[in-house]
């Protein structure tokens, strides 16, 4: 396994002006890339290996045999380490040239879609422009988060000086595929109360989990548990999706589960863990034995002090049903968010079109200043107020009031009252760990469990992973940090899957987060705690900007919006363990060069 699980030596390499150079597209190519440290992941491309053969596809392909065979262009078209969007009549397919060798693979991201032409090839695999994720260029197997499913690749051959692909036409329309996975060959009875691996959790972190148990072999029984009532979903579209069900945001059907011998069992949240009987106890009663157990709960909202709890129409974003009741109740109606978190702000955004009015409420002075840094709250908390929605900071709530039970009024401990027939509360989570607490599992003062960098818990056979853990971070010298990044917990699942079955890998990914408000949105690469200092280029105000953020002489984290692909060129180097420092950055700043069209 490549990718995040590769550990390469740190340098340190100096950013050149060329790094933010206007680049152009041209016939659909990729840009050409410049100069250091980027030079090795430009987005036209760096080293890597080709391939000329189909990688293991879904067995369905072979059963067709239905391919279709196209001459997309001219040997001498693509330069080293370009590449290009083709069509080849029954779809479209990634061409990509590297070492004077041709690969080609499906030209879309299984994650969200993104046109992965507009992303970065960097030493063998392609980075998603969107949201990060690495496929190999070679196998088109995942190599980075987020996502579940790999890619389709394609034959490629040059007969007189023609590039020639040949591609399943089922593979060029589904573009992805699953990795094949094992079966349980255990003989169990459903209702036994055992199971080799025991999954708290059905977000990424636990499915991740399952699916690589079954992708690298293991027979033995998994059943995979959750509070919830659905089958996993893609929770962080609540937010933006308000009135998707939970049935347009699986992730996995369950027939998918059950095809590959993964038991899921809803509506079971647990209770208490007995680590020397190796047993879960579940609300309902059901003891289940465990030889690995792997705690993937999540977060959960955190409390809230005010007078008037038993009114409706209050909600915690946390259920499909939740966010349709939010998009039902604010339509023509007056919503309060309260809170500030990425969460609140996204909901705010997503009801500014059915809602009468929006208002948001916070304990800060400028949204997000922690995560992004003030000048680039202004920047969005301006966004917002253009989209008539308006801002009541350095607040808190006092009180809910209601009328016949319904909330009517929120007040501020300003004084202040607001109108609300709708109100969501989005002030930040704290980790799903109640259960744990009599455990003698390790946690720290706030509730989250300690693993080291194999996601192993103190307690023997217990892992954990996700939002509930703080776990040891490389480029902070293995301090225990918490990164609750969707992204993040896919990448503790396949860690903790990989240590059950005694090849733990190195854990060595960039931390990736997104956040969609308004039609736009911003990409976020690194771990910024701690910022020091933020460095600006582009236009806050046009919103068309990067941010870098530093601790001292190194940067850290970036942010951007409407800059593609620059935070996955930054993740790139990051992610080789390469160090950008700050007066390359403030440099760059200073010219005001211009990237990459948004």
């Amino acid at each position: 396994m490549g990718g995040c699980f590769s550990k390469p030596k740190p340098v340190e390499v100096k950013v050149e002006l060329s790094l933010l150079e206007k680049e152009k597209d041209v016939d659909g190519l990729s840009p050409n890339g410049k100069a250091s440290p980027f030079a090795d992941c430009r987005p036209n491309g760096a080293l890597g290996h080709g391939s000329d053969d189909d990688s293991t596809p879904l067995p369905l392909y072979h059963k067709l045999l239905d391919y279709v065979e196209a001459s997309v262009c001219h040997v001498k078209d693509l330069e080293n380490g370009q590449m290009r969007e083709v069509d080849l009549g029954s779809g479209r397919a990634l061409l990509i040239k590297e070492h004077g060798e041709f690969s080609a693979m499906a030209h879309k991201c299984p994650h969200y879609g993104a046109p992965l032409v507009k992303g970065v090839l960097s030493k063998g695999h392609v980075r998603c422009p969107w949201h990060g994720a690495c496929f190999n260029i070679a196998t088109g197997d995942l190599e980075d988060f987020p996502g579940l499913d790999s890619l389709p690749t394609f034959q490629v051959r040059v007969e007189k000086d023609k590039v020639i692909i040949r591609a399943n036409k089922q593979a060029l329309q589904s573009q992805k595929r699953s990795k094949p996975m094992a079966r349980c060959s255990a003989v169990i009875n459903s209702s036994t109360g055992f199971s080799h691996v025991l999954i708290i959790g059905s977000g990424p972190a636990g499915l991740v989990c399952a699916e690589t148990l079954r992708q690298e072999g293991f027979t033995d029984r998994i059943v995979m548990c959750t509070k919830d009532r659905h089958p996993p979903y893609d929770r962080p579209k609540l937010s933006k999706s308000l009135e998707s069900t939970a049935e347009q945001l699986r992730l996995r059907s369950v027939d998918f589960l059950q095809d590959h011998d993964i038991e899921l069992l809803v509506d079971k949240e647990a209770v208490a863990i007995d680590v020397k009987t190796r047993s879960v106890t579940f609300e309902d009663g059901l003891r289940m034995e465990y030889k690995k157990l792997f705690i993937a709960t999540g977060s959960k909202p955190k409390p809230m002090v005010y007078n008037g709890k038993d009114v409706r129409n209050v909600f915690h974003l946390r259920t499909p049903e939740d966010a349709n009741s939010i998009a039902r109740l604010a339509n023509n109606k007056n919503a309060v968010i309260v809170g500030t978190s990425y969460v609140g702000m996204e909901v705010a955004a997503a009801l500014t079109d059915k809602a009468h009015s929006v208002s948001i409420i916070g304990i800060e002075s400028v949204p997000f200043k922690k995560a992004l840094g003030e000048k680039v709250g202004k920047a969005m908390m301006k966004l917002f107020e253009v989209n008539r929605v308006k801002f009541y900071m350095l607040n808190e709530v006092s009180e809910m009031i209601g009328q016949h039970g319904q909330l009517k009024e929120v007040v501020l401990k300003s004084g202040k009252v607001l109108r609300a027939d709708v109100c969501v509360i989005g002030a930040g989570s704290i980790p799903a760990t109640d259960f744990v607490k009599q455990s003698g599992i390790h946690m720290d003062s706030r509730g989250f469990i300690t693993v080291n960098k194999m996601m192993q818990t103190n307690a023997d056979g217990v892992f954990a992973g996700g939002d509930v853990v703080v776990f040891p971070f490389q480029p902070r010298n293995n301090k225990k940090v918490n990164i609750p990044h969707w992204q993040m917990a896919h990448v503790h699942g396949r860690v903790a899957a990989l240590s059950m079955l005694g090849r733990p890998p190195d854990l060595k990914t960039v931390p990736y987060f997104w956040s969609a408000m308004f039609g736009k949105t911003i990409r976020y690469a690194g771990y910024g705690d701690g910022f020091d200092d933020v460095i600006i280029q582009g236009d806050l105000d046009e919103l068309r900007f990067v941010a870098f953020y530093t601790r001292g002489e190194e940067v850290v984290a970036v942010a951007s919006m409407n800059y593609d692909p620059i935070v996955s060129r930054v993740a790139e180097v990051l992610g080789s363990g390469k160090t950008i420092r700050k007066r390359d950055v403030e440099m760059l700043a200073r010219l005001g060069l211009e990237t990459f069209p948004g």
